[in-house]
């Protein structure tokens, strides 16, 4: 699949370093922008809208093995032989699969507050509330502010959600999200975790101290597959800690990309 895409820090030449940032569920490509602007300086950097979310195509399959050729395919499509790859959340998931299926692909890896493990399917707050915009007519953002607040109660996640709406022909607002292929997988692929052999190249997790998707009991298969990896705790963030503290999470990236070590500014 053809993933849309923007390249930031100029055009980009066969060789050169890159680095690709995979957002997480229910998001786009500008939701690691700030990320984005800070490795620029230094790196050519793409963002990415998986399949099925932002301006990508729609898709009904919807697992971590699709997804990761997806980026494989686009890396293919931009000549990088290797790259960088950092992913959020699900994005962190789609990462490692592709480092575990194609580690050769991949220089180095920073997955963001996930683990690699399968989790629990349950309900989700913000699935219901996206449900909820595509069940209604939504003649404003401030409309479908208002229909979400109900599920979603903290005004920042509300953003981000509404950050999926666009005006459509007939001038009112319909999801970008292709829901039907989310609602169908949710509670089975999209939980899934990463399978392949170990990938051995520097790996780094950043988790949040207070979000619950890297726990004890996860250390032991992070390093089964990712045996020389590191992790690093942001103190007093959750699970959206590159957006909470990113100062702190854009330094300890850009440190680990250019000396391996996590480093705080």
């Amino acid at each position: 699949m053809k993933l849309n895409y923007s390249l930031q820090s100029g055009e980009l030449q066969s060789g050169s370093p890159a680095v690709i940032l995979i957002h997480g569920m229910f998001g786009s490509l500008s939701n690691l922008g700030v990320l984005a602007r800070a490795l620029t300086e230094d790196h050519q950097v793409i963002s990415v809208d998986l399949r099925n979310h932002g301006d990508s195509p729609h898709e009904s399959l919807m697992d971590l093995p699709s997804m990761a050729a997806d980026i494989v395919e686009l890396m293919n499509d931009l000549k990088l032989t290797s790259a960088t790859l950092i992913g959020h959340s699900l994005g962190g998931k789609v990462a490692m699969q592709v480092a575990l299926n194609n580690p050769e692909r991949v220089s180095d890896l920073v997955v963001i507050d996930i683990a690699p493990v399968t989790y629990a399917a349950r309900q989700d707050a913000a699935l219901d509330a996206l449900n909820l915009l595509a069940e209604n007519a939504i003649h404003s953002r401030r409309d479908a502010d208002g229909l979400i607040s109900e599920h979603i109660a903290e005004a920042s996640v509300r953003a981000f959600l509404l950050k999926n709406l666009a005006r459509n022909p007939a001038g009112d607002f319909s999801l970008k999200l292709n829901l039907q292929s989310v609602n169908q997988n949710y509670a089975t692929t999209l939980v899934s975790g990463p399978t392949g052999d170990p990938y051995k190249g520097p790996t780094l997790f950043l988790k949040g101290e207070h979000s619950a998707y890297i726990q004890q009991k996860h250390r032991p298969i992070i390093q089964q597959l990712f045996p020389n990896s590191q992790l690093e705790v942001v103190v007093d963030t959750g699970h959206w800690l590159h957006a909470e503290k990113p100062e702190t999470v854009n330094a300890l990236i850009r440190a680990f990309i250019e000396t391996k070590t996590p480093t705080k500014a």
